[in-house]
């Protein structure tokens, strides 16, 4: 078998992400992991969040969902509200400008991904799996933080100026 299909195809799917996050950056004046974000406060009890919460929600160090969070402020899609009793305490909420957002906001390539891999039976999942596993060893990328979402700019959001 010739290896260069395999590369092809991992090619094809960074690529896929790559257009994506360009597209919705250009569309919309945010990120991926920005708009994760958004989306976790959104499905949130009262839309708010704390930074741990959104942090591990997001499988991102504590600088990097610090910067997202600091940039969704800035263009007034989240608001940081103090915490009472405890003001060095904050909750992240979503604001009305983020909701409406999230509203134009498209179905990200992770979200049609999971309902498509829902579909699949086991088998075909623990194949998928043990596939990925295979590559991420071959690769030595057991050290990496990911996300479980799709995000071609996880960690060089937090050196974005948007």
């Amino acid at each position: 078998m010739d290896t260069t299909e395999i590369l092809i195809k991992i090619r094809k799917i960074v690529r896929s992400i790559n257009l994506e996050s360009k597209k919705i950056q250009k569309e919309h004046g945010v990120s991926i992991p920005q708009i994760l974000c958004l989306q976790f406060l959104r499905n949130s009890t009262n839309y708010q969040a704390g930074q741990g919460e959104i942090r591990k929600f997001l499988n991102l160090n504590s600088s990097t969902a610090s910067g997202i969070i600091n940039r969704l402020e800035t263009k007034g899609l989240v608001a940081r509200l103090p915490k009472r009793g405890d003001k060095r305490t904050v909750t992240i909420a979503l604001t009305s400008k983020g909701d409406q957002l999230m509203q134009e906001i498209p179905s990200l390539l992770h979200e049609q991904l999971t309902e498509k891999l829902e579909n699949l039976d086991d088998s075909t999942l623990e194949n998928i799996q043990t596939s990925l596993e295979l590559l991420e060893k071959l690769l030595e990328l057991d050290h990496l933080e990911a996300s479980p979402l799709i995000a071609n700019d996880d960690f060089t959001d937090a050196s974005l100026n948007n």
